[in-house]
């Protein structure tokens, strides 16, 4: 066949990527366009995201595309984060920059809710993990302020948003709905009793639409702006994890016997469902259900992720040279194993203002030696989060019945061979690493089906392991890690 081209727009914490795709039937090809930063911006004592920033290199992505020639270009898509959302007006235009996910507003909004409403009534109605930064509470924060939410006349979650600026159309893709904690997995719609319960108006909601849909074509302004001729605008799996787990490379020989880590700024360890379990059990062991493509469900759990090597980067960085990932991984290496275990998801971490204190503090509080170098404190990071792995592991093979047997890790974590031997240590099981773009193939794949050039969710994996290189690692030192894994779950049940 003759070779397609497809744009990704993928999103994340600390940076955005402009991708493009290229499929000759039986391989896809990377490269990447454009890089820009992102993360979060202080306002007024607020922490927002610049949209109207990203949307400006976006455009600039696009345009450099369009200069290199776009005669095989089939379609555009983007992939961002869950859980945030835009506001607009009447005239379509935003009524305030959104709000980050990490910002204060939430707080105590979680216990204050399930005082309300029982936890078993909101996870029957949801499935999902209760976390504070989730959709709901920001919108019961947005109800408590009131004057914007009343001003409203459509929300739509992050890259819903950029589609509307693509094409000028409005819809949610499934994937990303579900991060929101305001969709019953039920009926696959919106939870419109629970949100009027908390005055939460359901008219702004839009319509929801599986992943692959045709949101529209590219708007005539966007067009001219860029030079990109009149493609598509097709909603991949719109959050990240979603089209980064449909870019799994499993071995189908494997059945359902897998599960994953989708290893960026948040780590997602989950395993793929065919229906949401929505058990008491599962609420008790605080999973979520997602959508996933072709029907499927994630079933996971969200660990605080590389966001703790990368906070305590910048914390290190104050105090010494600058030093590079990879400096901080072979310090690491070159360290002394357990001396001290972190909780990773304690919520003393999700945005500390120096995250080497909070750990340090978090050693003081729980009689364990505070770490002395910054290989240290990365080691006994990358250790924590391994052992947090096999944990929520352990869980998801309850509540399933499976026996997992192979843990495949992809994202830009994937590249940390350091943390992908401690994972197969911890939880037992061989790990397969890679691809590092996982989210980008999922996004790109998904379009290409869209168009027809795939039929399955099994055509877009078997895709990846033909177009990646995979690095494998086995268990070593199980017993030392059985140890550690004991000792570690002491410390987390203490803390509860």
């Amino acid at each position: 066949m003759k070779s397609q081209k497809y744009v990704g727009v993928d999103l994340g914490g600390e940076s955005g990527r402009i991708m493009v795709g290229e499929f000759n039937g039986t391989t896809m090809h990377l490269s990447e366009q454009h890089r820009f930063a992102t993360g979060g911006t202080e306002l007024n004592g607020t922490l927002r995201w610049d949209v109207n920033r990203f949307w400006s290199e976006i455009k600039h992505g696009l345009s450099r595309i369009a200069s290199s020639g776009t005669a095989e270009l089939v379609s555009v898509g983007v992939d961002t984060w869950g859980v945030d959302y835009v506001l607009l007006g009447s005239d379509g235009q935003l009524l305030e920059w959104p709000w980050h996910y990490r910002d204060e507003r939430t707080r105590g909004l979680l216990a204050e809710t399930t005082n309300r409403i029982p936890r078993e009534h909101l996870f029957q109605q949801t499935g999902i993990q209760f976390l504070e930064f989730n959709s709901l509470y920001q919108l019961i924060s947005a109800r408590k302020l009131g004057a914007t939410l009343d001003q409203a006349k459509q929300m739509m979650m992050i890259p819903d948003y950029f589609h509307y600026c693509l094409s000028g159309q409005t819809q949610t893709e499934f994937t990303n709905a579900t991060t929101t904690q305001c969709l019953n997995p039920s009926t696959r719609d919106w939870a419109h009793p629970l949100l009027k319960s908390f005055e939460i108006p359901v008219d702004i909601l839009p319509e929801i639409v599986e992943p692959g849909s045709k949101v529209g074509t590219l708007c005539k302004s966007v067009r001219n702006e860029t030079g990109l001729s009149p493609i598509n605008v097709v909603a991949p799996a719109t959050h990240d994890t979603g089209s980064a787990v449909a870019a799994v490379p499993v071995d189908q020989a494997y059945g359902q016997d897998w599960a994953y880590i989708s290893s960026g700024t948040w780590s997602l360890i989950g395993v793929e469902t065919n229906t949401p379990i929505l058990s008491e059990k599962a609420m008790k062991l605080n999973v979520t259900n997602e959508g996933g493509v072709d029907g499927t469900w994630r079933l996971l759990k969200n660990v605080m992720g590389l966001w703790l090597v990368q906070r305590l980067r910048i914390s290190l960085e104050s105090t010494s040279t600058e030093l590079s990932y990879g400096d901080l991984t072979r310090q690491a290496e070159a360290s002394p194993a357990f001396t001290s275990l972190i909780d990773p998801d304690c919520p003393q971490f999700l945005n500390p203002p120096n995250m080497l204190e909070s750990i340090t503090h978090f050693c003081r509080t729980t009689s364990q030696p505070i770490p002395s170098s910054a290989g240290q404190a990365v080691r006994c990071v990358l250790e924590s989060l391994a052992l947090k792995y096999a944990t929520v592991l352990k869980s998801l093979e309850e509540l399933t019945g499976r026996n997992v047997r192979v843990m495949h890790i992809v994202g830009g974590g994937s590249q940390n061979a350091l943390l992908n031997q401690f994972v197969a240590n911890a939880c037992q099981v061989p790990v397969v690493a890679g691809p590092s773009e996982a989210t980008a193939y999922g996004n790109l794949l998904v379009q290409c089906r869209s168009a027809g050039s795939l039929n399955s969710l099994a055509d877009i994996r078997e895709v990846v392991r033909r177009s990646s290189t995979l690095e494998y690692f086995e268990p070593k030192h199980t017993s030392v890690w059985i140890e550690a894994q004991d000792r570690f779950e002491t410390l987390t049940r203490q803390l509860v």
